[in-house]
């Protein structure tokens, strides 16, 4: 299976530059983009419901303290080039249907959809919640025909 840093080299190769943020949403929205079209996470690794959003903790390991990043950042770490040509048309799908949202406003899509609700249930907007959104649960919100995330229209 592919780790979250090959997917994230592949959507840096999609990018270029992009903020940590927006990387970190573009690997949520393309690990649900999977889980809905092909029944399978494309990554291992999970999220967690941090205030700004989905946050993969392994992949901030990797960027954290820093505001912007590109795809050399990643060499050592992950590789794009062993993600099939299906998940990259996946990757690259994702990529697509959001580059015109920066981080923020991808933070604040995720802050109306259920999955990320539903992790932080019981947390006040600035709680600090180390909490995973689970696999079904982002599934069953994004399988939803009614949708709002322009991802699944």
């Amino acid at each position: 299976m592919l780790s979250i840093f090959d997917v994230a080299a592949s959507i840096l190769e999609n990018t270029g530059y992009v903020s940590t943020m927006k990387l970190q949403k573009l690997a949520y929205y393309s690990q649900a983009y999977s889980l809905v079209n092909d029944h399978c996470p494309l990554f291992e690794e999970g999220f967690q419901a941090w205030v700004n959003g989905p946050v993969c903790p392994e992949l901030f390991g990797i960027h954290r303290h820093r505001y912007v990043i590109g795809p050399e950042e990643l060499r050592g770490y992950g590789d794009a080039s062993l993600l099939s040509n299906h998940e990259k048309a996946l990757v690259q799908h994702v990529c697509s249907v959001f580059s015109d949202y920066d981080g923020n406003e991808l933070s604040v899509l995720t802050h109306k959809e259920l999955p990320w609700r539903l992790a932080r249930e019981d947390c006040s907007q600035a709680d600090r919640c180390s909490r995973y959104i689970s696999n079904d649960s982002i599934y069953s919100y994004y399988s939803d025909p009614v949708s709002a995330n322009p991802l699944f229209r």
